[in-house]
């Protein structure tokens, strides 16, 4: 016999990235924010500024400023990490207002 689901929010579903900002297809651009899960529920380990894209496309790796350190490091998102895709100054389409 399975114990029933437990009630309330669901850690997992609270906040579920679109896809394009997860995994393999994670694409950034300057000036989002990625973020790294925690191993418990509900926890953030880290957040930094995205400072810098190495293609053109927006794949990884980049150049991000940790909140937490002040500095900048090459990273390399892994499937604990996704991407906030933030209001960008150069328009929508990413090419001028």
């Amino acid at each position: 016999m399975t114990a029933p689901a437990p009630a309330g929010k669901d850690w997992r579903t609270e906040h579920v990235p679109p896809a394009e900002s997860t995994g393999n297809s994670m694409r950034a651009r300057v000036g989002d924010e990625i973020v790294v899960r925690g191993t418990a529920p509900g926890i953030i380990a880290r957040e930094g500024e995205v400072v810098g894209v190495h293609h053109p496309d927006g794949s990884p790796p980049f150049d991000v400023h940790w909140g937490d350190t002040d500095r900048v490091t090459l990273y390399f998102p892994g499937p604990d990490a996704y991407i906030k895709h933030l209001a960008h100054a150069s328009g929508p389409d990413g090419h001028g207002a």
